[in-house]
């Protein structure tokens, strides 16, 4: 009686390494688009925080010195307490802003996510993607306009 040998194939287990390959090789940057994407949401959360506190201040004619609306540095931007995100016109329009680096993916590092208010006291979300080097459109947030 001959036993018969159990196993896999060279030819087999390589056939599977192709195929794990092929999958990681659309899995990763998927990954990747979706990590991007989630930290822009998370910084854009964290800056429309500073609106309310914008509002109130501008309401009492008071000043807009980071400490004045408690603003604590995002470690996914570029954001440091001795410079100023809010910027008030005397007109009333102005705009809080913030620059993606720190922990941020790299592909992020110097995008700058802005809320732009209007004389109205209307806001709105712009993305300027101009110092972003490897930005694709796909991470845009959709209540955002990308310049």
């Amino acid at each position: 009686m001959f036993a018969k040998n159990k196993g896999f194939t060279l030819i087999e287990l390589m056939i599977v390494v192709a195929i794990v390959g092929i999958l990681a090789s659309f899995a990763i940057p998927a990954y990747q688009g979706h990590v991007m994407r989630t930290q822009i949401n998370q910084a854009l959360g964290e800056l429309s925080a500073y609106k309310s506190a914008v509002e109130e201040r501008l309401a009492r004619n008071g000043t807009f010195a980071n400490s004045d609306i408690g603003y604590l540095p995002s470690p996914l931007t570029t954001g440091a307490p001795t410079t100023d995100i809010a910027v008030l016109n005397p007109d009333g329009s102005g705009h809080l802003q913030v620059t993606m680096g720190g922990n941020a993916h790299g592909d992020l590092s110097g995008l700058v996510l802005r809320f732009e208010r209007t004389v109205s006291g209307n806001w709105s979300c712009v993305v300027d993607t101009s110092a972003a080097t490897n930005w694709k459109d796909r991470y845009s947030p959709t209540s955002c306009s990308v310049i």
